[in-house]
């Protein structure tokens, strides 16, 4: 008898040591992975003290955000800059410019259904004897056909590049925008045509459609602005535009994790639109990547341009001083920094190098009649943003230029968006 109540109490003992030890299982279990939910909240936090100095919602993503039951019917949103550019060896080229000014609104019909129209004011004032622009930036509405796509119809941004859909002085470093972006891909680039747009749950988004395209009919060789902006100086804006030639497009971005963005984007079509002596196509495409760990926003981009029969058309431009160039490219990195915070105060010092050339190869003419490609030309651009509140950022950088110096300038800006 006394031998089986040893037993039993032996027995009883084994049996709470080993739910105590399941139970010392569980509370380790459970402080590894609070240890693991506090480690990702940390990294949340971070990421989204780095983000892009703009802390308030952008015009742009005000634009492209989906139509929300509970938000107002109609927002109105705005955004402008005011540029101060001051060359180092022509001081008395110095300007001071309204550089834009935009209102946009997006209305809101139901859940499912939206209008978004810009309209922009550039250098102030717009008449025959003044060189400002008045411009529909964005016109478009946009129907959810489900929980991940959507569609849009009318005039729209097309999404290549990091700037032409965001491009509100408050969403990138420097007073005036990239030269790759401006120059190779000319921001702000708008096209009237139909457009996809899936958002995934993977961080995957996928932009693609048919628009118009560009008309190389409007080329000058008698003009600088070929070479300045090859496509710049042959896109239509959707004002009255040949639309003959349409042309294809698709842009793929992963945004899977915080702070990361992986993405790149092609564009094609004809351009001569039936009225030139051959069918010339149009291509662009762009690689880019952007991060933000911690205070650090670090940016890269390469994008590259074709036009292909290019000796056709440059046969009856011969012995004008800007002929249509067969390739251009350009690639820009940039790291910038949130050096001090201070409430709504953000001071994010910046550098940012690239090489650009709007004419990288010509089309064979034959000896002594094709042109030489043009000199790569190489800025580099030091300079900090500071962020007044979100929406509101003053902006000053030194520019130089290793191909012509004589363009070295310094700049400041001051820029606002809401």
């Amino acid at each position: 008898m006394f031998a089986a109540i040893l037993a039993l109490t032996a027995t009883a003992g084994f049996a709470q040591t080993a739910a105590e030890r399941e139970l010392a299982r569980k509370v380790d279990q459970l402080a590894d992975e609070l240890a693991k939910v506090k480690v990702q909240l940390k990294q949340m936090q971070d990421q989204s003290k780095a983000a892009p100095v703009p802390a308030t919602v952008p015009a742009a993503d005000v634009a492209a955000a989906p139509s929300s039951p509970s938000g107002p019917a109609t927002v109105l949103f705005s955004y402008g800059e005011i540029n101060y550019n001051r060359p180092t060896k022509a001081t008395e080229n110095t300007e001071v410019d309204v550089r834009r000014f935009v209102l946009g609104f997006q209305h809101r019909f139901d859940p499912n259904n939206k209008v978004v129209t810009e309209l922009e004011v550039e250098h102030a004032v717009s008449s025959a004897s003044d060189p400002g622009e008045v411009e529909v930036e964005q016109a478009y509405v946009e129907h959810a056909l489900n929980p991940t796509w959507s569609a849009r119809g009318g005039l729209f941004l097309i999404p290549l590049g990091l700037l032409n859909e965001k491009h509100e002085p408050t969403a990138y470093y420097g007073v005036e925008r990239n030269f790759v972006e401006t120059a190779i891909i000319p921001t702000t680039w708008r096209e009237g045509g139909l457009q996809f747009v899936g958002n995934f749950e993977n961080g995957f988004t996928l932009q693609t459609g048919i628009s118009t395209g560009f008309d190389l009919n409007k080329w000058d060789a008698t003009s600088t602005e070929g070479a300045e902006s090859p496509l710049g100086s042959i896109h239509q804006e959707l004002a009255l535009a040949k639309g003959r030639d349409l042309s294809v497009f698709g842009a793929l971005n992963w945004r899977g994790v915080p702070g990361l963005q992986l993405g790149g984007g092609l564009f094609t079509g004809g351009a001569t639109q039936g009225q030139a002596i051959t069918n010339s196509r149009v291509t662009l495409w762009d690689l880019h990547a952007r991060w933000t760990p911690g205070r650090w926003d670090l940016a890269a981009l390469y994008a590259r341009g074709s036009i292909s029969k290019t000796a056709e058309l440059n046969t009856t431009l011969v012995g004008n001083p800007t002929l249509i160039p067969k390739s251009f490219d350009g690639w820009y990195a940039q790291a910038a920094y949130k050096l001090w915070m201070h409430n709504d105060y953000v001071l994010s010092p910046f550098v940012r190098w690239e090489q650009f050339n709007t004419a990288r190869s010509f089309a064979d003419l034959g000896v002594g009649l094709t042109p030489d490609a043009a000199p790569t030309e190489r800025v580099i651009t030091v300079g900090a943003n500071f962020q007044v509140t979100p929406g509101i950022v003053l902006k000053a950088d030194v520019q130089r230029f290793r191909e012509n110096d004589d363009a070295n300038r310094f700049d400041l800006g001051l820029g606002w968006s809401f």
